[in-house]
């Protein structure tokens, strides 16, 4: 870009050419506009910077700031060249940690394995009466492991202040029926909000091909709390309760297969159940919520007869009769002279014509 002359550039040319006579006002010196050939001397001049750059000088600092000097990584070195006394510089000027010789993976511990110091039910609950002998023991025995429960609710109430073991029984059978609703109607993401990971995949085993009806009737005895315990897990911050609750109350339940066969129960006649439920919650998390973790069924309690299974029965094709061969003839003309009666030599190898059952796919 060309630069203007200024006015004692102009003078000197105007000594050097004399002849040129031009008129006009120069706004840059005050003269008159130069001649052509002038002009061009002046045009010609080499110029240092271009016209389009600010001259300002506060913003030259400014302008130095838009580079940024980075020392590009040289592509074609190789791990095995690097001596280790200069990966230690670089890393040092870097700010980088050496890497581990293990893998390191963050987990999440959300529930427990199990049931910690499992509340064991009294033998006989819900039919003896508490006037009885048996009875009466059993309040004794639970008067004694009552001591526990004290020690482990007053655990829980440091985390949780609002938490009290006469208001827990119905806030644990709406989690309670709301988790069995879910499991009926096969809502596999809505009931994680109900159970604990544990607990779900034992919910949710076997449910597939089969309709559930369940309903929540009544409950003939409140829901109360006869156990609860803390633990901790890796850590001392890191805790865990579990509450277990007794729940006595009346349901209707009927399964049937995927062909429509009733399987278990019946959707007309009801049952008094009997159920020792465990709920946990990891206290040390603000937003943990009581969910269903597992139901204990003690060791005396007769085992169940499981449910009927539904086959499918495949008849077999009638097999041919075999034609005897020279060798079996040879064996019936020596028999023939034994006292047995031709009849029974005449009956070849009779023809099962039997069905075998096998699983429906």
């Amino acid at each position: 870009m060309e630069k203007l002359a200024s006015a004692k550039t102009c003078l000197k040319l105007l000594q050097v050419m004399p002849g040129v006579q031009q008129a006009a006002v120069l706004p840059g010196c005050g003269l008159g506009v130069l001649a052509t050939p002038v002009q061009n001397l002046i045009q010609m001049q080499q110029v240092r910077h271009r016209q389009t750059k600010h001259w300002r000088p506060e913003f030259k600092r400014l302008r130095k700031f838009k580079f940024v000097k980075m020392d590009l990584p040289n592509l074609r070195e190789k791990q095995e060249d690097i001596t280790k006394e200069e990966m230690r510089s670089r890393m040092k000027e870097r700010g980088v940690l050496p890497p581990r010789p293990w893998m390191e993976r963050p987990f999440h511990i959300s529930c427990t394995g199990g049931i910690f110091e499992a509340y064991v039910p009294p033998e006989g609950d819900g039919k003896k009466s508490i006037i009885s002998t048996s009875g009466a023991k059993q309040k004794l025995e639970f008067l004694e492991k009552k001591s526990k429960s004290l020690m482990a609710v007053r655990k829980i109430r440091s985390y949780e202040e609002s938490f009290s073991t006469d208001d827990f029984g119905a806030e644990a059978q709406d989690i309670y029926i709301q988790a069995h609703t879910h499991m009926a109607a096969k809502e596999k993401y809505k009931i994680r909000e109900f159970v604990s990971e544990r607990c779900y995949p034992e919910m949710m085993h076997n449910v597939k091909d089969k309709t559930i009806h369940w309903k929540f009737l009544q409950s003939l005895e409140p829901p109360r709390v006869v156990h609860a315990r803390v633990t901790e897990v890796i850590t001392k911050e890191n805790q865990f309760a579990q509450v277990t609750v007794r729940f006595h109350s009346q349901q209707m339940l009927a399964i049937y297969d995927r062909f429509g066969r009733l399987m278990h129960g019946s959707e007309i006649v009801t049952k008094d159940v009997l159920e020792y439920v465990v709920f946990e919650k990891h206290i040390s998390n603000e937003y943990g919520k009581w969910r269903l973790h597992d139901k204990i069924i003690p060791d005396w309690l007769p085992a169940k007869q499981p449910a009927p299974i539904t086959y499918r029965l495949i008849e077999d094709e009638e097999e041919p009769t075999k034609e005897l061969s020279a060798g079996d003839a040879e064996v019936k003309q020596v028999d023939s002279v034994s006292e047995q009666p031709k009849e029974q030599l005449q009956l070849a190898t009779p023809v099962e014509s039997h069905t075998k059952p096998s699983l429906a796919i």
